[in-house]
């Protein structure tokens, strides 16, 4: 059966049902690292009966939530959930043995699991049970809100999202690197929730240095979102004195640092809070190899990250063909000639030109947000 026949199989309540789903899913974004945040929603003769995402650190998860919230209405109920339920006993049950218990009649399932320890058996166990399962409704949706989890199973890594925000001419800083405003409030909000969407946000060490940056959600009542801070540090320059290390007992803080790192510099740091992992270093690259950052957070559990800067970090993982969206974010005013340009060794506009695709607008007064997509991607 084509996508579009499958598609055309499910009814205009179906459709309704897991955007709903999809939604909900969403609201775990940022908090249920190492696992995906998924949305479901158990229904019977159209009415709502439980709503359920994944819970912060990844359980409970979705289905249960919702199927405790319906109760006993749920026989004989349909459940629409926007990733295949597991099928393994991991730190929690089965959701698949949940929902046999529970005695739902219909599963409707975004898309299956690439997780070998899930993989189809997830379904197959609730078709065996006698539940009948229909699979790939809103399946596009659902990988694009599953890529992270499907990025770190299949290729040890997590999604990438680049943000930049950039003047009317192209630059991120004024001359010397000096701070300049470069978008409004509603703007800069908008990066805030950005933040609390993802599990990590990375800087390079230069940021660090230069803009003595927090790196946290600071949305009203959104601080507890903030995510985990990464900067590359090859040489472990951080100094002690930054609002990072200060912060790094309430805000989780991880330094990427080469193996031969000092390591009187490293225990002052751990001692402050902040979690150094080392990484081998190859004598003809200046710098860390990005693969294996991305690799090193992904077994820490980070499905999603977001690169912040600068230039030069911004430029490497571009060039590395390691972003998968990119955001940015434009302001009117010019910050002249002199001033930091967004990236380094290479234009912005070539940079994008090709192999991307601009997916989404958005305006904030006069700041304009595009959001590129990888042409492949999904």
């Amino acid at each position: 059966m084509t996508a579009k026949a499958a598609a055309d199989s499910f009814s205009s309540h179906d459709h309704r049902f897991m955007q709903l789903a999809l939604a909900l899913g969403r609201r775990g974004q940022g908090r249920t690292w190492p696992n995906p945040a998924v949305g479901a929603v158990v229904v019977k003769d159209g009415i709502i009966l439980g709503r359920g995402w994944t819970q912060p650190g990844g359980r409970p998860h979705a289905e249960p939530v919702a199927l405790q919230r319906a109760g006993e209405a749920a026989k004989g109920a349909t459940l629409y959930v926007t990733l295949e339920p597991c099928s393994h006993h991991g730190k929690s049950p089965p959701c698949a043995d949940a929902i046999i218990a529970a005695g739902i009649a219909r599963v409707v399932s975004a898309i299956e699991d690439p997780n070998p320890d899930v993989a189809g058996q997830g379904h197959a166990r609730l078709r065996d049970a006698g539940i009948q399962v229909d699979i790939g409704l809103c399946r596009m949706e659902a990988a694009r809100a599953h890529a992270g989890h499907f990025l770190r199973v299949r290729e040890q890594r997590p999604y990438v999202t680049l943000k930049l925000a950039v003047s009317a001419d192209g630059r991120i800083a004024a001359a010397g690197r000096k701070q300049v405003a470069i978008t409004g409030e509603n703007a800069n909000a908008r990066v805030h929730l950005l933040r609390a969407q993802n599990d990590a946000i990375l800087i390079g060490i230069g940021t660090a240095m230069a803009d003595d940056p927090l790196l946290t959600c600071r949305l009203p009542g959104m601080e507890r979102r903030s995510p985990v801070r990464v900067v590359l540090d090859r040489a472990l320059r951080l100094s002690g004195n930054s609002r990072l290390i200060h912060s790094a007992r309430q805000t989780p803080l991880w330094l990427i640092a080469s193996e031969v790192a000092e390591p009187a510099a490293a225990t002052k740091l751990v001692a402050a809070g902040a979690h150094v992992f080392h990484l081998p270093t190859d004598d003809h690259r200046p710098g860390l190899d990005l693969q294996a950052v991305l690799h090193t957070l992904s077994e820490q559990g980070i499905t999603r990250l977001l690169v912040e800067g600068g230039a030069r970090v911004a430029s490497s993982f571009l060039k590395a063909g390691l972003v998968d969206e990119f955001w940015l974010f434009q302001g009117t005013k010019d910050v002249g000639n002199d001033g930091l340009p967004a990236l380094e060794g290479q234009e912005l506009k070539t940079a994008i030109a090709s192999g991307w695709r601009a997916d989404e607008t958005e305006m904030f007064g006069d700041d304009r947000l595009t959001v590129y997509r990888r042409v492949a991607s999904v």
